[in-house]
């Protein structure tokens, strides 16, 4: 492990609360637990440490309060209440000592001038950070290479879809070598060539320097599992666990675990999640399969599965025991996969 003290972040029951507006007729009046309805509560006492030289991860869904604790951490929004410090300095009150850190990236954002070329843009960015021109030429021309945008160099960002106005973001986080970079799901929406290129740079450049420290929010498991030397799970603004990705795993080790591929045309599953030791069940539909995951509390209980299925008129394809993953640690925490009960990002 390449960790080094002191912390770069440090979070003590950081809270962020919007007050969301409620429309009411002029002569109704106001209940008394009204203001308390109209306030979301997108952060809810969140601490956290992220060591110095570590690339740590926030995994949630969308809506999760990933987002919302970036901006927070970056000093683009106040807490409403707790304490964040990011290499030692409070957010809000050296909020101007911070920010020549630190850097960020976010999936999907769109930045930049459109008059100007994608060199130009990157160019100003990196001289806004104090960055001299050598330095930053050559910096650009290493982020071009790696995201595969030399040949858009000299063209205006007006002119790039949204894949290329994304790879362009991403090299703008890495032209001011940041001792601190915040990443904010920045694989969103690109190809895979694309986003394993990026993950494999991300890995190489925290190798670089041990004093560099990256904090990555993503809803991707794989992604999660790959980058992150440890990883927060987080959901509905509270963080639920915290660890390795190897150590949330042996959280859900105490259950053996069985994937079975059904014909679709028949619900023989349903009531296998109510079967004695049987702790719990998610299903997949597939065109041509409905994809079962049962996770047992004593491993005998699959043979009461296998015929509950049969006897239902179901009919199974494939059979097997597999090791548990983070999609079942964070089932195991939520009850539910990051692919279901989504809301609006946060």
């Amino acid at each position: 492990m390449r960790f080094m003290e002191p912390l770069a972040i440090r979070t003590e029951g950081l809270t962020r609360t919007y007050r969301k507006p409620r429309k009411r007729r002029w002569w109704s009046k106001p209940k008394p637990d009204e203001a308390e309805a109209r306030d979301f509560v997108a952060l809810d006492q969140v601490s956290l440490e992220v060591r110095s030289g570590e690339l740590f991860g926030l995994l949630g869904p969308n809506g999760a309060g990933k987002t919302t604790l970036i901006k927070i951490l970056t000093t683009l929004l106040a807490p409403t209440s707790g304490s964040a410090r990011v290499d030692g300095l409070d957010v809000v009150t050296e909020a101007h000592q911070i920010r020549p850190r630190i850097n960020m990236v976010s999936g999907g954002e769109s930045s930049g001038y459109g008059i100007l070329n994608v060199r130009e843009n990157l160019w100003l960015f990196a001289r806004i950070y104090g960055v001299p021109t050598a330095v930053a030429q050559e910096r650009i021309d290493k982020m071009l290479g790696v995201v595969g945008l030399t040949e858009k160099a000299t063209s205006r960002i007006s002119h790039l879809s949204t894949g290329q106005r994304q790879k362009m973001n991403f090299c703008r986080g890495f032209i001011t070598d940041p001792k601190i970079l915040f990443l904010d799901e920045p694989t969103l929406g690109l190809d895979v060539t694309s986003a394993r290129a990026i993950r494999t740079f991300v890995k190489d450049w925290m190798k670089e320097r041990p004093d560099r420290t990256l904090l990555l929010t993503t809803h991707y498991m794989a992604e999660a599992e790959e980058l992150c030397d440890r990883l927060a799970i987080i959901d509905r603004g509270k963080v639920l666990a915290c660890d390795t990705p190897a150590n949330l795993k042996r959280q859900v080790q105490k259950y053996p675990i069985y994937e079975l591929s059904l014909a679709p045309g028949h619900r023989g599953w349903d009531g296998v999640d109510k079967l004695p030791d049987v702790h719990q069940v998610t299903t997949t539909t597939t065109p041509t399969t409905v994809e079962l995951k049962v996770s047992l509390i004593e491993e005998p209980a699959i043979g009461a599965v296998v015929q509950s299925l049969v006897t239902g008129g179901g009919r199974i394809l494939t059979m097997k025991k597999v090791e548990p993953t983070l999609e079942d640690v964070f089932i195991e925490l939520v009850g539910h996969g990051l692919t279901e009960d989504e809301g609006p990002k946060g």
